[in-house]
């Protein structure tokens, strides 16, 4: 190895070498302070790098949790459409048994309007039966003659509410419209089923109480 080669060689792996050297040269204090800055770098580099490990840590993390909300979501969604199907369903089934009382409401209705009839005519007196709008009040029975008014209401099953509920219209009619009763008023309560606390009342009230295939509480 000649001499230059040797300089070299001692220039990059004795530092004692290469500081004595510079300073020879002028230029120790320089590569003092290169020799400074590169440690800081490698320092720098080595806070970057575990501070960006920790940031991916926490990415990886976040990804993780963001994953799970999203399964937690999809989860909500299939049980928020079961469940929005089934209060479609449900709905459904609910139209079809308002369509279905109302239906029987109607039919009861008319049904007792004519059995009514019927029934009046057997007892000699003949009048028109129909229903009753005023502004305050229905009835879903009315029907009056010179001296005679029949007054009800018609239900598929009635209870004592419906009962009280005809005796508070009566009360208004005479109150309030005072025309449209006779002389001789008849309260009526047409329906299938008649609980017996509606059945002892009418019997103490003496209002009349039918159905289709008799008398429940005579007139």
């Amino acid at each position: 190895m000649n001499l230059r080669e040797e300089f070299l060689r001692l220039l990059e792996t004795d530092i004692e070498f290469r500081y004595t050297v510079a300073g020879y040269l002028g230029f120790s204090e320089i590569l003092k302070r290169l020799d400074k800055i590169e440690e800081e770098q490698v320092k720098l580099r080595e806070d970057f790098n575990r501070e960006m490990t920790r940031i991916w840590n926490e990415i990886s993390k976040l990804r993780e949790g963001f994953n799970e909300l999203r399964k937690e979501q999809i989860k909500l969604r299939e049980d928020f459409n079961k469940m929005l199907k089934e209060i479609t369903s449900i709905n459904i089934r609910l139209n079809r048994v308002e369509k279905t009382l109302e239906k029987l409401t109607v039919d009861i209705e008319e049904e007792a309007r004519s059995i009514i009839k019927h029934r009046l005519k057997e007892m000699n007196i003949e009048i028109e039966v129909s229903s009753l709008v005023l502004p305050d009040l229905e009835l879903n029975v009315y029907g009056a003659s010179s001296d005679f008014c029949i007054i009800g209401e018609a239900s598929v099953r009635a209870n004592i509410g419906l009962l009280n509920e005809l005796l508070d219209k009566f009360e208004k009619l005479k109150a309030n419209y005072p025309s449209m009763l006779r002389k001789e008023n008849m309260l009526v309560i047409y329906t299938s089923l008649a609980l017996p606390e509606l059945i002892e009342k009418a019997k103490e009230k003496h209002i009349w109480v039918l159905k289709a295939t008799g008398n429940i509480v005579k007139a």
